[in-house]
């Protein structure tokens, strides 16, 4: 049985977004090992404990977050998430980092009335702060008194998106204006990332799962290293700075024109990983044939063209495979082992603690 803890100083007890937020630590993950010990259990032989982060680190480590906004006479402004029609404020969310909990306390205390400014969402991204409004242009002069408190808000930039359509998808191509400061930033990796950039939480237990993969993968000068939904270059720049070869693909037009930046020596393409097969398939070819690949897609897990072309095609002798699905894991791990692949280790990291999210990377070498 669960031992249940009282909520975290600043939670809101309506709010639905950490499933895990009344468990202690120990138990929180005692669940989340039960969750992969069910879905993996093929490999639960080869399923390492959960890694977390330090204790200081399990509040304050949200900077990449969305928040919907929503005004009215009676209580201004107010930034949550949505439960049906019900917006559910979280100002003083405790999983937020400072410097988001402060920004939203300056957008309540400063930003004009909703019938100025048509605002639908908050995104920030670190030091990068996006306001997303539902219109095709807004009275930028009534944002003056905002403007004129950021030097002191920790942020380094503010941008203004107009976005009419708003809301399955959060941002468009167009309508980008950068209202105040810098339109790059430094994450805690040395990376330039900007406001719509996709980083993991946690850092420093990021680096870790960096540091594993890298062990597993031995890049090297002369090395050939593919990086499947590259980002913005996080990884890609393990491989260069190990003297391998290495070639990135990212869907984000500005995950792939930063990851050109932040792993300068790589070659990056823009598109799905599916789409970019033919152009992958001639760069492997053209050095080789043999190498390693690292992965990291989303929930949906691998295109089944992409797990398809490595299994069967591309055949890289090791792979490291980081997933925010156990599910969709354990179905390309299925695959690849088909086709020769053994999984040698599973390595799960805490990286969202109070929610019932939990990553792993999978280590793979061929065998056959």
């Amino acid at each position: 049985m669960s031992v249940q803890h009282s909520l975290p100083p600043g939670c809101e007890p309506t709010c639905h977004g950490c499933r895990h937020r009344a468990l202690g630590e120990a138990a929180s993950l005692a669940q989340k090992a039960s969750y992969l010990a069910r879905v993996l259990a093929q490999w639960s032989d080869r399923v390492a404990p959960i890694v977390g982060p330090v204790a200081e680190s399990r509040l304050g480590y949200r900077e990449r977050v969305t928040l919907t906004a929503r005004w009215s006479p009676a209580d201004g402004w107010r930034f949550g998430l949505m439960r049906r029609d019900e917006l559910i404020a979280i100002h003083d969310c405790p999983v937020h980092s400072a410097r988001v909990r402060d920004l939203v306390h300056r957008l309540v205390r400063l930003l004009p009335a909703g019938d100025v400014l048509p605002l639908a969402y908050l995104h920030v991204c670190g030091a990068q702060a996006t306001l997303i409004v539902k219109a095709h242009r807004t009275p930028v002069g009534a944002l003056q008194p905002l403007l004129d408190e950021l030097p002191q808000s920790g942020l380094e930039a503010l941008w203004l998106h107009h976005h009419p359509a708003a809301g399955r998808r959060l941002f468009a191509r167009r309508g980008w204006q950068l209202l105040w400061g810098e339109p790059r930033s430094l994450d805690a990796h040395g990376l330039q990332h900007g406001p719509t950039a996709f980083a993991q939480a946690l850092p420093a237990l990021h680096r870790q799962a960096m540091h594993a993969a890298r062990q597993h993968l031995r890049p090297d000068p002369g090395g050939v290293v593919l990086d499947l939904y590259c980002g913005f270059g996080a990884t890609l720049r393990e491989w260069t700075d190990a003297g391998s070869a290495a070639l990135g693909v990212e869907l984000s037009g500005e995950a792939t024109e930063l990851a050109a930046l932040n792993a300068p020596g790589a070659t990056v393409l823009r598109g799905t990983c599916a789409q970019r097969l033919p152009q992958m398939r001639s760069w492997w070819r053209e050095r080789g044939g043999v190498g390693v690949a690292y992965v990291n897609p989303p929930r949906s897990g691998l295109e089944v063209e992409v797990t398809q072309a490595l299994a069967r095609e591309l055949r890289p002798v090791r792979i490291a495979y980081l997933s925010c699905s156990a599910g969709t894991l354990a179905r390309d791990l299925a695959m690849l082992e088909s086709a020769g692949y053994a999984v040698v280790r599973i390595h799960p990291y805490d990286f969202f603690p109070l929610t019932h999210h939990v990553e792993a990377l999978a280590l793979l070498d061929l065998r056959a």
